[in-house]
């Protein structure tokens, strides 16, 4: 059996809008200066403390109000319908169709908490799809492997039947720090270069060449009854 986790910002879901309308309207409710977009979009996949505290930049902002702001603020633009956060082209497909292979676990891996993910599950229906599912409300912030060992742990499988599929280098490094392997998709939030020097085993541009990537980690078994020769009487 190989255990897949999907990260969800970034690699399942473009949520760039939702994530900067939510960040905007806490540090506006906090009276400060929201950063650059860019910089928004560099912290996608941590948790939310820890991404507000390297945004901070070792400035004294108070993390825990802006956090709780930032849940409530993405809440209500999910609930009214605003900015919505689409599947990316080929997602649907790729998801449906791991979940009928028999050789195959799908999980999800994600700074999230477990409400979003549930939200994001039930939008798209996914709810049976994946076994195990590591939120930010449980396990410690990317890069840190806990949220894949935990996975593993779960499901009984080890690290070279592993693989995180992901957009950031905390996916990537997180992956890795487990001792499992790492895809990177090219459509996210980090540059592929960081996805590469982070030690990603291949960075794909779309959904279709990722069977291919699997492939590549996990070489399809041949039937040792096609290669035998025939025997003579």
């Amino acid at each position: 059996m190989h255990l897949i986790l999907f990260d969800v910002d970034g690699t399942l879901v473009d949520s760039q809008r939702m994530i900067c309308a939510a960040m905007a309207e806490a540090y506006g409710h906090h009276g400060l200066v929201c950063p650059p977009r860019a910089e928004l979009l560099s912290i996608v996949g941590l948790s939310l403390d820890d991404a507000f505290s390297r945004l901070a930049g070792g400035q004294a902002h108070p993390v825990q109000s802006l956090t709780a702001r930032y849940r409530q603020a993405f809440f209500t633009l999910r609930e009214a319908g605003k900015h919505e956060a689409p599947l990316y082209p080929g997602a649907q497909q790729t998801i449906e169709q791991l979940a009928q292979r028999d050789d195959v676990v799908l999980g999800i891996a994600t700074g999230k908490s477990r409400r979003g993910v549930t939200a994001m599950l039930e939008q798209h229906g996914f709810m049976k799809a994946f076994a195990t599912i590591q939120t930010s409300d449980t396990s410690p912030s990317k890069p840190h492997p806990g949220m894949v060992l935990q996975a593993m742990a779960e499901t009984g499988i080890g690290a070279s039947d592993t693989v995180v599929i992901g957009d950031t280098a905390f996916d990537i490094e997180m992956a890795r720090a487990a001792g499992a392997a790492a895809v990177g998709v090219s459509w996210g939030y980090h540059a592929v270069s960081d996805l590469h020097a982070a030690g990603a085993a291949a960075v794909i541009d779309d959904f279709a060449a990722l069977n291919a990537a699997l492939d590549a980690l996990w070489p399809p078994a041949v039937s040792t009854a096609a290669n035998e020769l025939p025997h003579h009487a």
